[in-house]
Parts: C-alpha cells; structure tokens; sequence
C-alpha cells in the first residue's frame, strides 16, 4: 500500500490538535491534561471507525468530540433533582431536603477550619459533639444525647455496646427488613448479641418475652414497622410494658423509631421521641433525614447511665458525623427548638389540601396546559406507613407518550422525578417548592 493511501495518516497528532485556535477555549475551561486525555480517547475511536472502514474525521470533528467527551465527563454525577413524585422523604432522591439554616452552617464551616474538637475558652482538645447534645437534650426531653452517622449505626453501636455477647429479646412481627436489604436479625448478629425470637408474626404479648428472658438477655428491644403496616388481628407490646418488665430482671429497653417524629404530626400514630422516653425506653434511636428533617445521621437518645457504654465502645469512632453533618444537624435542631415550620419536610406535611391545590394550579397557568387532580401523597423514607397526605397533580398527557415524557424529564436539565398512572404522566406537587415552579414549568413545556 502506498504511504499516501494509508487512511489511517489522515489523522492530525495530538500535539497539532492542541495548537488549533478553537483547543485553547477547551484548555483553558477543562486544563491541558484533560483535553490531552480526550484527544487521545477520540483519535483511539477514530482509528477504530477507520479499521472498520470508515472515513478520517478532520481536525474541526475531533475537536467537537472531545469538547463533548469533556463536558461529559466534567458533569457531576449527583445532581439537583425537583421531586414530583408525591413522596416527601424520598429515599432514592436524598431524603429531608436541608432548611437554609443548614445549608449555610454547612457552607461555613466547609470553607475553612473549625473548633470540630477543639474547646475555643480552654485552647484544649474538645468533643465533637458537644454542640448537638444539648439540643437533642432539650426537644426531646432525653438526659442525654448522642449522634453519629446513620440510623442503622445508631441500633449497631446500641446493641454492640450493652448486648455484645449476650441475648437480645425482639417480636417475630418487628424483625423487619429496611432499605437495601438490611435486616434486624443481621445487625443484631453484627452487633455480637443472640437474637431471641417471641410471639407470632401478628401477636406479640408481653408474656412472650417475659418467658424468653434468661441468664444471658441483656436487652428487649422494640423496632418500628418502617415501610408496612400490620393490620387486623393484632396485638403488639408497648414500650411501658417493656420497660416494667425490664426493670424486674435489671435489662434494658431499645427502642428503634426510625423516623425520628419530634412533634405530633395530625394524623400520625407512631410515638414521638419524647413519648417513647417518657414511656421508659432506656434507649431511643432515630434517623435525622427522615421526619427530623435534617441530614443523613443518627440519633441516640437516653439516660447518661445507659449511653456510658457507648461512648466508650471502639465502634464509635468509626460512625462518628463529619463537620458538615454535625453543622447541618445542629442548625435543624435549633430551629426544632425555634421555628419549626422553617424546615422543609415539616413545612411539607403540614401544608393544608389548599395550598396544595393552589401550587397544582399556579403550574398549570405557567405551563398552559394539563388537569390538576387529586392524588394521594406519602411521608416515605419509611415513615408514617401507609398514612395518605392528600396532594394534587398536574395530569398531563404529552403526545410523545408518557414514558418518553418521562425520560426526557429524568435526564433534562433541571432533572425532574414524576410518576405514571393510569396512562398518564403526573406531576405531584406535594415535594415542589414554589421557588421551583418556574424550572419545572419551563422543563415540561420543553417535552411537551
């Protein structure tokens, strides 16, 4: 083959790309070693298409290409996402939304240093968590108060430090299986302590536990029905109950809530966290991004004689909160002491069916179109099973279909979450706030 003929020499090298005019716009947005990288990455495919017997793509081509490749890749993966599908705790989506308290305590101490251990009067080491404990003591009404960084560490380090080695007591209805596939009996077992299964799926008696308790028992731990309901012929234990008989054989009760509700909330049944303590839980635990409305954490609640042996565990260093957590969490539960209606997902579920119906309404006349209906929203993230929030929907029925309508929201830009029902494409206004109704109008003008 003459050299001429190769097609293959139709390609420019790296180093004449990165001369071209329109390649120092890129380098200067992305660096050097970026566009180099891309360079490379789009001559390898070029070549490819070449071997297949395709054409050389000229200078101009291959510098689109890496100017996309680059792009793409300069995208964050996590993204802002508008929530319209009728779930305010929306697990896959992030959970509790931030207050704007905590977006700015987070985007102060993020910048720079902060006193995270560090005692400003003495100029000595101090604790990490000294600036949330007293909060948690005051709007739940605990002794004392211990967060680290999720729920399910909250029951681990809870059962590792007072049932390790020993046994622990739970209803066959409450060993319940939480997102991801995490269950009760596992974390019980990682926990070092023996599960001790009582009463039936449906009915568990307090006179089943008292009959399971033996020399090794160490706890009686109770777990909130996170994402169902039993309903029927029923009958479960109360947390007094528990705690009664617990103080007859010197054991402790957990009490696992989940949700983390601090106030009543109409319509809700659950316990708050002050009525479990108050009914005698030595222990409570609890997520922060779930009704507490503030971030991923956990929180442990209780008497300071039953949270000794877990602030001395080893297992609490490694689910301690990082700066930006505590920051965020601490400037939630000021406003849980101050002003609650200013957090999020409290704002949220305590919205009236008619500021719902006027938000479905006001997106209606932004966009121009669609039927607002009534739909039933949910707490989600394992909260307030399968109690309903009455919510309202814009109903739309794009001419691409609903499941294209559907895709092109997910991956538009504001990305935009809704739901398909019976056909048609619907956008829960429940999770909206009304600062993101002009996006949200203007993405689904764009598929429709």
């Amino acid at each position: 083959m003459n050299p001429s003929d190769n097609p293959f020499r139709a390609l420019p090298q790296v180093q004449k790309l990165l001369e071209a005019p329109a390649a120092g716009a890129l380098a200067e947005h992305f660096g050097t070693g970026a566009l180099t990288q891309a360079l490379r990455t789009v001559l390898a495919s070029a070549r490819g298409t070449i071997g297949e017997g395709g054409t050389a793509p000229d200078a101009t081509l291959l510098l689109e290409r890496a100017a996309a490749l680059l792009a793409t890749r300069a995208a964050p993966g996590l993204r802002p996402v508008i929530n319209a599908t009728g779930i305010v705790i929306h697990t896959n989506l992030g959970r509790a939304p931030l207050c704007a308290e905590a977006i700015v305590a987070v985007s102060d101490v993020a910048r720079g240093y902060g006193n995270l251990e560090y005692d400003l009067a003495s100029g000595r080491r101090g604790s990490r968590t000294a600036s949330v404990e007293p909060l948690l003591a005051e709007i739940t009404g605990a002794e004392a108060g211990l967060p680290v960084n999720n729920g399910a560490a909250a029951i681990l380090l809870a059962l590792s430090a007072l049932a390790g080695g020993g046994e622990v007591i739970v209803s066959r209805g409450e060993l319940v299986e939480i997102g991801g596939g995490f269950r009760i009996p596992d974390v019980i077992r990682q926990g070092g302590a023996r599960l001790v299964e009582v009463g039936s799926t449906n009915k568990t008696r307090l006179s089943d536990y008292a009959a399971a308790v033996g020399p090794d028992t160490r706890v009686l731990l109770k777990v909130h029905q996170s994402n169902f309901r039993t309903i029927g012929f029923t009958e479960e234990t109360a947390i007094a109950e528990l705690a009664g008989l617990a103080r007859e054989h010197r054991l402790k009760v957990v009490a696992d809530l989940g949700s983390g509700l601090v106030a009543r909330v109409p319509g809700t049944t659950e316990p708050t966290l002050a009525e479990a303590l108050t009914a005698g839980a030595d222990i409570v635990t609890c997520s922060g991004d779930k009704l507490l409305g503030g971030p991923q954490a956990g929180l442990i609640l209780g008497s300071s004689e039953a949270l000794a042996p877990l602030r001395k565990h080893p297992l609490l260093r490694a689910v301690r909160l990082d700066k930006m957590s505590l920051a965020a969490l601490e400037a939630t539960l000021r406003l849980h002491r101050d002003s609650p209606e200013r957090i999020p997902v409290i704002r949220m579920l305590g919205e009236s069916d008619a500021v719902r119906a006027a938000r479905a309404a006001a997106l209606r006349d932004l966009v121009g179109t669609g039927e607002v209906i009534a739909t039933d929203g949910f707490a989600g993230g394992g909260s307030l099973p399968e109690e309903r929030l009455a919510s309202r929907a814009l109903a739309l029925d794009p001419a691409i279909g609903p499941d294209a309508a559907a895709t092109r929201l997910r991956t538009g830009s504001p990305a935009v979450v809704g739901r398909i029902e019976r056909g048609r494409l619907l956008i829960d206004v429940l999770a909206v706030a009304d600062a993101e109704l002009p996006a949200l109008a203007g993405a689904l003008r764009a598929i429709l």
